[in-house]
């Protein structure tokens, strides 16, 4: 019930539509259940009495009811698909949302390949469920009381078959239902993996190529699909005892309502039973058989999305960690930026410190490179600022104010980054670099790609800044895209910038026209730059050596040759035959 209370409030604006479903569904079964009962009425008094009056009036009341029910059945299907449809629409509408509120620690608890899965394979799953609960479940439990009421109206003591043969259907799904269950749960987990395999396998196509490694990655594909095929036939095998059961329940009820209603007309001469009534109970329990074969229909779906369902609850009763608080501080004053006493780790769990004791105190304007080695917490120590991650102890501030008083979007704004992995969206130049502001003019967008750089190879494009740019930046060089990516952050005018060893791709005469158009353009803007080549920070107001998640030490490019060893051995062996790398 907690389920569906939860996924209900999706339903929203088709609520109408979804109430309409079981009532259209309540005048079909009525129809079709008074059917039998005119059809007995047509056989006794009209055929075995020769009246075609009466059977051409019984006949047009026929038609007349099977076309309503006709109506009323495609109404029902009409509303119930509508429904369904507009229900799952919403439900990828909200957890998408969701999943947009998720600070990183949040998304690090989900794979991104059990995120897609979820919207799309998990939501289609309830989706088709609740298009049969609000039709289906709702007309078989209807016919199955109406047909039985009928049927003991007829002849109670026939009718006591199908109140025996229930309780064995019953028992029987149960078991099956029960055995399915974990399978599903089993098997959506193992959806997950076989996504990942294909996103991991698409992503890095060029290397699979390169290294001749399309056999191995067709084998691990295979044993995924081959996992889930065998579980899938598992289920499936368990399923179909239901349809056997079901048949073996229907013509054992028929065979005996049949044997004995015929031996009760005989018998009595037509005064218990007529032939008529014979025929409609015969038809009522095709009806409420019937009904329970569709039931365990519906038992399957449910069986199967009930497991869906959990997984998106999941993921929309996540919690996100970082959340603006109550009274926010809306504006950021300047780009000061101070570490105090920070300690950091990524896992709650885990006593396994990323981050140790960091002190540090950078002014606005300041350019602050920021080196070591792989593993030191280089990009940890920046995502701090923007709150991507929170402090475990101590506090970050920006512009005086700790970054957990913010409003998250006010922040954000005043703190631009370019990060490790350079991301760009399909679409043209001009609408990726508009992600740093939607409101950019032409003048400022090709002002921040001069500072970056960048207009320079954009100016060769035939189409310039309308050269469209494939999903993930593919048909532009690693260089281009961490220029584009620099351009977008700019365009954001923010208070902070943090360049997390952004410029790697580009050549050392880039690197050092881009930090000399940061200096004349960016004066009052804080520049935090992580690098590997020590040439990109060499001039900077202050450098910091992290070590193994701690600041090593800190100072100018002259202070630490002379005062830190790890430094000087950076930067004597990239300096090695002269030129730094």
């Amino acid at each position: 019930m907690s389920l569906i209370k939860r996924l209900s409030k999706s339903v929203r604006e088709f609520k109408k539509t979804a109430i309409l479903t079981p009532i259209t569904v309540t005048f079909e079964v009525i129809l079709e259940v008074v059917i039998p009962m005119l059809m007995a009425s047509l056989i006794d008094s009209g055929i075995n009495k020769g009246d075609m009056n009466y059977i051409l009036k019984m006949g047009l009341i026929l038609i007349g009811c099977c076309v309503l029910s006709l109506i009323f059945g495609a109404l029902a299907g009409k509303f119930a698909s509508t429904a369904s449809a507009g229900f799952a629409r919403n439900l990828r509408h909200d957890m998408f949302d969701k999943v947009q509120d998720f600070s990183f620690s949040n998304i690090d608890k989900y794979s991104t390949s059990s995120l897609i899965t979820r919207l799309t394979t998990d939501v289609t799953n309830v989706q088709n469920s609740f298009q049969m609960i609000t039709r289906i479940a709702v007309r078989c439990p209807m016919m199955l009381i109406f047909a039985m009421v009928m049927s003991f109206s007829i002849n109670a003591q026939l009718s006591l078959i199908f109140v025996c043969a229930l309780p064995v259907l019953a028992v029987g799904l149960y078991l099956i239902m029960s055995k399915v269950h974990p399978i599903f749960m089993r098997v959506f987990k193992k959806y997950d993996r076989l996504n990942g395999v294909v996103q991991e396998n698409l992503r890095g196509i060029r290397v699979v190529k390169s290294y001749v490694r399309e056999e191995h990655e067709d084998k691990k594909f295979k044993k995924v699909s081959g996992e889930i095929y065998g579980d899938f036939v598992k289920a499936e095998k368990l399923m179909a005892l239901g349809m056997p059961l079901m048949q073996f329940v229907v013509y054992a009820c028929i065979l005996l309502v049949s044997f004995f209603g015929a031996r009760l007309i005989i018998g009595s001469g037509g005064t218990d039973m007529t032939t008529g009534q014979l025929m409609s109970l015969i038809s009522y329990a095709s009806q409420i058989l019937m009904s329970m074969m569709m039931l365990s229909m519906v038992f399957v779906m449910i069986t199967m999305s009930r497991a869906s369902a959990e997984r998106i609850v999941e993921v929309l009763d996540e919690q996100p960690d970082i959340v603006s608080p109550e009274n926010p501080v809306e504006t950021v004053p300047s780009g000061d930026v101070d570490f105090e006493n920070v300690c950091f780790s990524y896992s709650k769990e885990r006593n396994t410190k990323v981050l140790k004791n960091i002190n540090l105190h950078i002014k606005q304007g300041q350019t602050v490179g920021i080196i070591g080695g792989t593993g030191s917490a280089k990009s940890s120590l920046v995502q701090l600022i923007p709150r991507l991650y929170d402090a475990t102890e101590g506090c970050v501030k920006v512009g005086g104010t700790d970054v957990r008083r913010y409003e998250l979007s006010a922040l954000r704004r005043e703190v631009a980054m370019v990060l490790q992995k350079n991301v760009l969206f399909s679409g043209t130049i001009r609408e990726n670099l508009r992600w740093g502001n939607e409101n950019a003019t032409d003048e400022e967008i090709e002002h921040a790609c001069r500072v970056a750089c960048a207009d320079g190879f954009i100016s060769s494009f035939p189409e310039g800044y309308d050269t469209y740019i494939e999903q993930g930046g593919t048909n532009v060089s690693g260089g281009q895209k961490q220029r584009l990516c620099i351009a977008r952050a700019l365009l954001a005018k923010p208070k902070v910038i943090i360049m997390d060893d952004s410029t790697s791709a580009v050549d050392t005469h880039t690197d050092s026209m881009i930090r000399s158009a940061f200096a004349q353009e960016l004066p009052d803007t804080t520049k935090i730059i992580i690098a590997q080549r020590l040439s990109s920070v060499q001039d900077a107001d202050m450098i910091v050596v992290m070590d193994e998640g701690a600041i090593a030490a800190a100072g100018t490019h002259e202070e630490l040759m002379e005062s830190c060893d790890i430094y000087r051995e950076v930067y004597t062996s990239q300096n090695k035959g002269g030129d730094a790398q």
